[in-house]
């Protein structure tokens, strides 16, 4: 059981300026004080063609953290422009805020971030040369993605970390890496196979249940990956 649950967050001045800095407002309860900091970070999504663009944009330690509810105002600046391809600042792509208990992740919550002029002429008839002070930042705040993993509250061994639906986090953190390289887009990264919409990670699922009664994670990772790329895989209930 989670020793820390996220009750809220408020995506601020919104939308706004490329060139503004984030706000979220994060409001989370502690069901047992935590004698070591909480490690939360913004990490904006440069490119979709690889994580290597990935920025982390901030990073705040809270903690000690009592038992109790508790907010705070996270800031961090906007995303370097000159370490992402020029032509992936325009258009859709992901903010993620997540958050780490010694070293290890045990939630990430992900936004669709719409980045566009401000003018429809420009919009229509875009300068050879970006305007960055033109760029308009849309967060799209009603629909975060949120994935929960296990974790070992009590020291930094790592355990086997799952989904709030028993996913392991290694498959999906391959799976999303997988999306990353641009074999899976974005629109179709859905973390909740309950909604029959992704065969993708509803695969994942299926052959996730495999891993834990003792399969080789190689093996299903391959025919994971093998059937998603065919398309093969359906959803179905557990």
């Amino acid at each position: 059981m989670s020793r820390i649950e996220i009750i809220d967050v408020q995506v601020k001045d919104n939308p706004c300026s490329f060139l503004s800095t984030f706000k979220f407002e994060v409001t989370f309860e502690c069901f047992d004080g935590l004698p070591e900091d909480l490690d939360f970070k913004i990490i904006y999504v440069g490119s979709a063609a690889s994580s290597e663009y990935d920025q982390i944009l901030d990073s705040v330690l809270v903690g000690p953290v009592p038992a109790g509810k508790h907010k705070f105002l996270f800031e961090a600046k906007c995303p370097d422009v000159t370490k992402m391809p020029l032509q992936d600042t325009l258009g859709v792509t992901v903010v993620l805020l997540t958050c780490s208990y010694l070293k290890n992740e045990f939630v990430r919550i992900g936004y669709y971030v719409n980045n566009e002029y401000d003018d429809e002429e420009l919009t229509a008839n875009p300068p050879q040369q970006l305007q960055f002070d033109r760029v308009r930042r849309n967060v799209l705040a009603e629909c975060p993605r949120v994935t929960r993993f296990a974790i070992n509250w009590e020291n930094d061994t790592p355990v086997e970390n799952l989904d709030a639906f028993g996913i392991p986090k290694q498959l999906i953190g391959n799976m999303n890496e997988f999306s990353n390289h641009g074999n899976i887009d974005f629109s179709d990264l859905n973390l909740y196979p309950q909604s029959g919409k992704n065969p993708v990670i509803a695969g994942a699922a299926k052959l996730g249940h495999t891993l834990l009664q003792g399969g080789d994670p190689n093996q299903v990772q391959q025919e994971c990956f093998a059937k998603a790329k065919e398309g093969e895989l359906m959803h179905e209930q557990h």
